[in-house]
């Protein structure tokens, strides 16, 4: 199982609206608003990377609004 932590960058106004999108997402465990250097937190759990990947790009970087991710894949 690879676990994984999903950053967001949205546009102004648009991260309540996108984290009810993110959060019926495949995959994704958790999701929260946050304040600081990006807007949302994703925590994902995926089989493999590949799924991880997946939702990072296909899934949240697809979503109108982002402006961009940066993920963390943890080591425990």
């Amino acid at each position: 199982m690879v676990h994984a932590f999903i950053m967001v960058k949205t546009v102004t106004g648009k991260s309540e609206g996108l984290l009810a999108d993110i959060r019926e997402l495949g995959s994704v465990s958790e999701a929260h608003i946050v304040a600081g250097d990006y807007d949302i937190i994703a925590e994902v759990d995926a089989s493999e990377v590949y799924g991880v990947l997946d939702v990072a790009s296909s899934g949240i970087q697809g979503q109108g609004g982002v402006t961009g991710t940066r993920t963390y894949i943890a080591m425990d």
